[in-house]
């Protein structure tokens, strides 16, 4: 009885041990860079005389009804396979028989995976680049149609100055052009192919590297063999870049559910994007961009994992890097449906541009006006126009009246040294006046606002 429960201990524990070490479960989302990477060392081996052209041959035909099979769902994944690269190699095996078991020659599952994971992440720089440029484009329409509509802009969560909302969407439309541009760095710096590299120190086989760099797509093969494999700083790059797009996913989220609010209602989201309280039917709640905001958290997560699990390991292959596949993929799925969502949102949102003006009308926005007028036409010193503007401000408060509201007759009254202020100061207090009067590069004046569309115009052609 002893012994047959110690061989179910066993047997249990040899079961557990199989699961812990597996990756095949999560690392069959390699399938198709894993095929790629073999067709290509394949072709390579038999150039260099390596593998016999019916070899390479029947390798490459067995490689494709693989991965035909894992694509119709016929392919079964097995824990004692352990990874993507055997479950590969041993049906490939299966069906050309020896030859398959010649693919592996001159190559590790060291520089394999590198090789895979490293397709994969190029593969998912160049998609996310497209949906960020698509993003960006979104919101240059939204801008483009309004560069006229007034919106406080605020610092500190607190009505500062007029500006359109046309420049409010190009500040974001600039947020994901810089990400797009990280992302294509990131590709261009990372396009090196590890394969050939092997275990650690390259192989003694007669192989040419440059042929399979070509083959695949990169600039040229890795030049260290022993920092190839234990590289992963491709996908903590990735990582980091899907980061930094969340953050700009969630600012731009947290807007949205603040201006959507009774509060403020500056826009109203479609039906598709918000849902109602399962008890207040009245209610239209954000849901969807308080989800894009939430899970900027996973995926701040997820980078600062690959960061822990790398930050101790000694050159070269350790299986720690087992690790560095599922924050990726989840990761990259995170930002790919976020930034869909996030693009249909923003396309159908419905602007309430009175809302938005009344707004401008709160918190005195066109002071910095005052001030600006009285140091360029009367050539007082600014801190001097600061204060006498605090004046003005003092009496529209006591007349509960915003600064642009006030008549030439209460902005006198305000202090001795503007009672003979010129009526042109009106035209100067109007909001939409003040808004215009940023014309400087950058700045938000319509003029300014739509000179910045046409340069996301021509960025958006090249």
């Amino acid at each position: 009885m002893q012994n047959s429960n110690n061989q179910i201990l066993k047997n249990t524990n040899a079961k557990l041990l199989d699961e812990f070490n597996a990756s095949v479960m999560f690392d069959k989302e390699l399938y198709a860079q894993d095929i790629k990477g073999s067709i290509a060392h394949s072709q390579m081996l038999k150039e260099q005389g390596i593998l016999t052209t019916k070899d390479q041959e029947d390798i490459e035909r067995g490689l494709l009804q693989v991965k035909e099979e894992i694509e119709s769902g016929k392919f079964e994944f097995k824990i004692e396979h352990e990874d993507i690269h055997m479950a590969v190699e041993s049906r490939l095996t299966e069906i050309i028989g020896e030859a398959g078991k010649r693919l592996h020659t001159a190559r590790s599952r060291n520089d394999q995976v590198a090789t895979d994971f490293r397709l994969y992440v190029q593969d998912k720089n160049l998609s996310i680049k497209a949906q960020l440029k698509e993003l960006v484009n979104t919101f240059v329409e939204v801008a483009k149609k309004h560069t006229e509509t007034l919106i406080p802009g605020m610092t500190h969560l607190q009505h500062a100055q007029p500006i359109n909302f046309g420049y409010h969407m190009l500040a974001y439309a600039n947020m994901f052009k810089r990400d797009f541009e990280r992302f294509e760095s990131s590709y261009e710096r990372n396009n090196y192919c590890p394969l050939g590299s092997a275990a650690l120190a390259g192989t003694p086989h007669n192989i040419n590297r440059f042929s399979t760099s070509e083959k695949l797509g990169f600039n040229s093969p890795t030049i260290s063999a022993l920092d190839t494999v234990s590289d992963r700083d491709f996908a903590l790059e990735i990582l980091f870049n899907i980061s930094t797009s969340m953050m700009h996913i969630s600012r731009i989220s947290e807007e949205l559910v603040t201006w959507s609010s009774y509060e403020f209602q500056f826009v109203r989201m479609s039906d598709e994007y918000a849902t109602t309280s399962s008890i207040m039917p009245q209610k239209k709640n954000p849901d969807v961009p308080e989800l894009l905001r939430g899970k900027t958290g996973r995926v701040y997560g997820n980078l600062v994992s690959l960061l822990t699990v790398m930050k101790g390991l000694p050159l070269a292959y350790n299986k720690d890097t087992q690790e560095d596949k599922e924050g990726v993929f989840d990761s990259v799925k995170t930002i790919e449906i976020s930034i869909s969502i996030l693009n249909e949102v923003i396309k159908t949102m419905i602007v309430n541009v009175e809302k938005m003006a009344n707004a401008c009308k709160i918190g005195h926005l066109s002071a910095t006006d005052l001030a600006d007028y009285l140091v360029q036409k009367q050539a007082m010193p600014f801190r001097t126009a600061y204060y006498i503007t605090k004046d003005v401000v003092a009496v529209a408060n006591s007349l509960n009246k915003d600064i642009s509201e006030l008549t030439l007759e209460e902005i006198r009254s305000a202090n001795d040294e503007i009672k003979n202020i010129d009526e042109e100061i009106l035209m100067y207090l109007d909001l939409k006046a003040s808004m215009n009067a940023r014309t400087s590069f950058g700045g938000t004046s319509t003029k300014t606002t739509k000179e910045q569309i046409e340069i996301f115009e021509k960025w958006l052609k090249n």
